[in-house]
């Protein structure tokens, strides 16, 4: 039997807040797939209790730590691959609100706890601007989004049955709690002439009942929330919202083009994916080889077969090394002559056709490990960029790629780039990636959705656009240090990209032609609801 000490300075039955809700649901929903959970308030659970139970096996998840005794945070630390942090808001900081400094990034003195969330098997983040802002203050990797807050059956059914008809007026909750930003709500309000009422605390259901019948929503917290239960609860019975940037969920991929019901059912599915991410994480083995390896990688080769020996030997050095290494050739003169065999790879798809670019694609869904690797064939990796890949999957869940687009209107030529050509020193996210791929294999189902507009060209704009319309997945560029190459998705690209063989500059495909057919396939991807980073509309 899986076993959890689930440790908390409150549980639901105490206090009534969001975290201890939150908190009640997902020990409900872990005792439902078997686990036994044993609940210790904080200022409660001893360096005895942990002995105890971390010898008859038991593992840890610890939920707000305020009243947690340092001297068992320190043993803790000890036991790094037994606990786990569910963090609910900003335990890291002296005075817990990332709002109060520049670009979210406290000064060093204002760091706390930072060890025990460092030694951590995991931290548990509520969405991907909290992790963000916990990785960029603690410097730390091993975090998780989870992309979405829990909600049980009967609370959603509750929800959805408040929806109704609206009145013409805004909503204010009247918190005492100043970091909620009643008064700031206020101060818009009456800056914009918009009528509203101060709605005070009630019951769950009162509560529901009664913002349901407003039109907007008005919530200013002066905090940076980890998720806003009450802002996406807003949401889902139809209202209107007024808020700013300091609300978790407004940053998830999925949050804009969601409402209502539509909402309800998002949520609704969530569920079981936010509670099964912290059961493995949290029971997962503790072999990195098995864990981090999970990788196929696809190289492909079509008219530059002397690149392949140094590619393979570029993957056979990453620090995340794959299972298998695959190579998709497509027919041309140039490679007639070559033998594969001499490359050592683990499979070979040879083609007396041409597939283009779709071809490699379609070998990736043979393949059975989590993820799926893609490179060009003058793309060199950096020795750490699987690592960097699987780094950045933990707080920006995406397809990743070495060199990114952004759009900048409704044709491709007309874009900023990311990745190895700028050298990003963040995450940031794009509008498309190519040169390499990195993606779990499970998204290759957007790709292959409806028929591209061209088979031609434009892989990498059909990717990208397809999982944003159907998967809600976003696309980024993992930072490219220029300190570091050794996380860098192409280290020679200036020097291998350039040549009279590539499919964008090489005589025998029009410059013209390549580009507009590019241009075309961005803007069938825009018709058909693409919602690119910077809002561009036809």
């Amino acid at each position: 039997m899986k076993k959890i000490v689930f440790v908390s300075d409150f549980f639901a039955d105490q206090v009534q807040g969001g975290a201890e809700i939150y908190d009640a649901l997902l020990v409900q929903q872990l005792e439902s797939k078997g686990v036994k959970v044993c609940k210790f308030n904080s200022h409660e659970f001893t360096d005895k209790h942990f002995k105890l139970y971390e010898k008859t096996g038991f593992m840890f998840l610890v939920s707000n730590f305020v009243n947690l005794s340092e001297s068992v945070k320190k043993l803790m630390q000890i036991y790094s691959d037994r606990y786990c942090i569910l963090e609910h808001d900003h335990k890291y900081l002296k005075n817990r609100n990332p709002a109060d400094f520049k670009n979210f990034k406290a000064p060093r003195e204002m760091i706390i706890n930072q060890e025990f969330y460092r030694s951590a098997k995991q931290v548990f983040c509520q969405s991907v601007k909290h992790a963000e802002v916990l990785s960029l203050n603690l410097g730390i990797d091993n975090v998780t989004n989870l992309g979405c807050s829990l909600w049980s059956k009967e609370q959603l059914e509750l929800i959805s049955s408040k929806i109704c008809e609206k009145n013409s007026k805004a909503a204010i909750i009247n918190d005492p709690n100043v970091i909620k930003g009643t008064k700031e709500a206020v101060a818009v309000c009456e800056s914009k002439n918009i009528d509203y009422d101060l709605l005070p605390k009630a019951g769950y259901e009162d509560y529901l009942s009664t913002l349901a019948k407003y039109e907007t929503f008005v919530f200013f917290p002066k905090t940076l929330e980890s998720f806003c239960r009450v802002l996406l609860e807003a949401r889902m019975m139809g209202c209107k919202l007024v808020t700013n940037n300091l609300n978790g969920c407004t940053y998830e991929p999925w949050f804009r083009g969601l409402k209502g019901q539509d909402l309800i059912d998002y949520v609704d599915s969530q569920r079981d994916v936010v509670v099964t991410k912290i059961y493995d994480k949290v029971f997962e083995t503790t072999n990195e080889e098995s864990k981090d390896g999970d990788i196929t990688v696809i190289l492909n080769c079509y008219r530059r077969p002397y690149n392949l020996k140094m590619q393979v030997d570029a993957i056979r050095a990453q620090s995340v090394k794959p299972v298998q290494i695959w190579l998709w050739i497509n027919y041309h003169e140039d490679n007639k002559d070559f033998d594969p065999s001499t490359l050592g790879v683990d499979k070979v798809f040879s083609n007396d056709f041409n597939w283009k670019f779709y071809g490699r694609f379609a070998a990736a869904l043979l393949a059975d490990t989590e993820y799926i690797a893609i490179y060009d064939d003058d793309t060199i990796p950096g020795k750490r960029w699987h690592e960097n890949c699987l780094k950045t999957m933990k707080t920006h869940e995406g397809i990743l790629g070495s060199a990114g687009i952004i759009l900048k209107s409704d044709r491709y030529v007309n874009h900023d780039r990311c990745g190895w050509p700028t050298q990003n020193r963040e995450v940031t996210e794009v509008d498309l990636v190519g040169h390499s791929w990195f993606f779990k294999r499970e998204w290759l189902r957007y790709l292959w959705q409806e028929k591209p507009v061209t088979w031609e060209n434009g892989e990498d704009i059909q990717f990208g656009f397809m999982a944003k319309v159907y998967g809600g997945i976003p696309t980024y560029c993992p930072p490219h240090p220029p300190e570091d190459r050794e996380l860098h998705g192409s280290i020679l690209g200036n020097e291998l990209g350039i040549d009279d063989k590539a499919t964008s500059t090489n005589s025998s495909v029009s410059h013209q032609q390549f580009f507009s057919e590019r241009d075309r396939c961005v803007q069938e991807g825009i018709k058909s609801g693409w919602k690119t980073v910077r809002g561009i509309s036809l």
